[in-house]
């Protein structure tokens, strides 16, 4: 009964023995130095190698109970620590998907807001200034609502940017591009009190990759830029070819960045502003739409200015047609 007590009933039972809770503990070390399940079970079969050698060079042979105890502790030693081990990873790997669904979540609900607030400045514009929706207003109203149509479309589990998913790549006309991106970026500079200027753009140049990705990259660094920018500023659009490369800036007077959050900044849900509206997901979706088109997002600082993001991506030409 003694020996039961140590090592518990065979086949083990509802309440950890002394070896059983000595194990969970043992299980849950293993985890956290980074041994896989079959090491947990090896460490219990290197131990009865150790013990039986010992009696070995002792000249201390098993009697037969001695050996059943022995077992049934082993036993119950290796399936405790097993249970314990597995619990505590799944436990992990439940934590890990649950981030990664709230992540996903948080892509949709931003995205989802950014269209449906570029929509509501389109159709306020309109109405405010009886305008006809056949023109450049009336497009990005259209773009808007096609954007949210395609979004709910999408499953929530395999938002495009989060799962690494793009369309179809295509090469477009970078002029055309800007143009689309400054007719919702003028509505937005309204309502902030702000200015945006935007370059000439070769019409010679292209870019080749998921319009929609990269349309919804540029336009949450413009949002972003907005956000930030002190009131009454300027924000700028820049776009050019430098070498092989097309670069898309975005400039903003937010007066510089504070120490350490370049890279920080790009984190999801991270907020460095006083502004905290947000989700903290727009530049993170940003850099993913970028890079999963071949491309790379940066940030540059100007010290007592604002900031530039860059887009950076191959150069292509517009085809003759």
């Amino acid at each position: 009964m003694d020996s039961r007590k140590i090592s518990g009933p065979s086949g083990g039972g509802a309440s950890l023995s002394e070896i059983g809770e000595s194990a969970a503990q043992h299980g849950r070390q293993l985890l956290e130095l980074g041994f896989t399940v079959d090491q947990v079970v090896h460490d219990y079969g290197d131990l009865c190698q150790a013990i039986t050698d010992l009696a070995f060079e002792r000249d201390a042979p098993f009697q037969i109970d001695e050996f059943r105890t022995l077992n049934r502790c082993l036993d119950n030693a290796i399936a405790d620590a097993v249970t314990e081990f597995s619990y505590q990873r799944d436990s992990v790997v439940a934590s890990q998907q649950a981030l990664e669904i709230n992540e996903r979540l948080g892509f949709f609900a931003h995205e989802l807001r950014n269209l449906l607030g570029t929509a509501t400045l389109a159709f306020t514009a309109a109405k405010m200034g009886n305008l006809n929706l056949s023109g450049a207003t009336g497009a990005v109203m259209e773009r808007s609502l096609s954007g949210m149509r395609d979004l709910i479309n999408d499953s929530l589990s395999e938002v495009r940017a989060s799962a690494g998913k793009t369309g179809q790549p295509v090469t477009f006309s970078l002029a055309d591009f800007i143009a689309e991106i400054k007719s919702a970026g003028d509505l937005a500079a309204q309502v902030q009190g702000a200015v945006l200027t935007v370059s000439a753009v070769d019409a010679r140049l292209a870019i080749n990759g998921d319009r929609d990705a990269l349309y919804s990259a540029v336009a949450n660094l413009l949002q972003n830029a907005f956000k930030f920018t002190h009131p009454h500023t300027e924000v700028t659009l820049d776009a050019y070819a430098l070498s092989d490369h097309i670069l898309i800036d975005v400039k903003d007077h937010c007066g510089g960045l504070p120490p350490g959050s370049a890279e920080k900044m790009f984190l999801p849900f991270a907020q460095n502003g006083p502004d905290q509206s947000g989700l903290g997901l727009g530049l993170s979706i940003a850099r993913r739409s970028v890079e999963s088109n071949g491309g790379v997002l940066s940030v540059r600082d100007l010290p007592g200015t604002g900031c530039v993001f860059t887009v950076c991506l191959p150069r292509y030409a517009v085809t003759p047609t």
